[in-house]
């Protein structure tokens, strides 16, 4: 059902193997019309992960809808940061190879973090861009991660600072000093032990001091969670802290349905 009334929302969809979100925006009333979100029970394989996404998609009726923009962030660990400097479009294969199992038919890009000199090397899922292709046409669609750090450099102060997302799954560990990203990585977790690992292993490779250097964890974690209650024995200055973002109202329900990597897309 195109409509030229629908010309004004915006479109911005997350996918994984773990699970997809999705919310639709008015951009003239920076109203958020509709949220979702779904999380796998197991790890999917993409072309299962698209059967999930045609669902949800039809679930909502937005197959016909006319949207004035489409943002598609795809979440993998299959991508690395490049210092600019060092980076030749060339080489994308080279950059991926040591630290993701990559396909001689994947397709591979890149994108710059904004303002900072590195850019972000990555596979997204071609099948899901060419489904979405098909069914809205032309959309912008970049890593997650950059997404993530965006955000994060926005909301930093000058002191150094461990940033932590926390997923069902998946952690996302980002350091930064003086508005400058010394660090991100993600790490995927199944016990309270493997989440604290990841998070004291970051501290120990940069040098940071658990005493004295914050650690912002937010996301899918409270002051009840098993992973917080032990990180902060070994953590001094542990807070959660969601960055703020006041451009858009959002209920209970929306706020439990969306995630920071999602709303900074918007």
């Amino acid at each position: 059902m195109t409509d030229s009334k629908n010309n004004f929302k915006k479109l911005s969809i997350q996918v994984s193997l773990n699970g997809l979100s999705f919310c639709v925006l008015d951009t003239i009333s920076k109203k958020i019309e509709m949220v979702d979100q779904v999380t796998f029970k197991t790890e999917l394989t993409p072309y299962l992960l698209l059967k999930e996404l045609k669902a949800t998609i039809e679930k909502h009726n937005l197959t016909g809808v006319d949207f004035n923009e489409v943002v598609v962030l795809h979440r993998n660990n299959l991508f690395s940061l490049v210092p600019k400097a060092l980076f030749d479009p060339e080489e994308l294969a080279n950059y991926l190879k040591f630290n993701a199992k990559i396909l001689a038919t994947d397709q591979i890009v890149y994108d710059q973090v904004p303002n900072q000199d590195i850019i972000c090397v990555y596979v997204p899922f071609t099948n899901i861009n060419n489904y979405l292709l098909n069914l809205f046409g032309a959309f912008e669609f970049k890593h997650s991660s950059l997404a993530v750090i965006q955000t994060l450099l926005a909301e930093s102060k000058q002191q150094k600072t461990c940033y932590v997302h926390v997923t069902p799954k998946t952690l996302e560990i980002c350091v930064i000093e003086h508005k400058q990203l010394k660090l991100y990585n993600q790490f995927d977790y199944l016990s309270k032990e493997d989440f604290l690992y990841y998070i004291l292993f970051t501290y120990e490779q940069l040098g940071l001091d658990t005493e004295k250097v914050p650690c912002h964890l937010f996301g899918s974690i409270d002051i009840a969670d098993e992973n917080f209650i032990l990180t902060e024995k070994y953590i001094k200055q542990i807070y959660l802290a969601e960055p703020e973002n006041t451009a858009y109202e959002l209920d209970v329900h929306q706020k439990n349905a969306i995630d920071l990597t999602l709303l900074s897309s918007l």
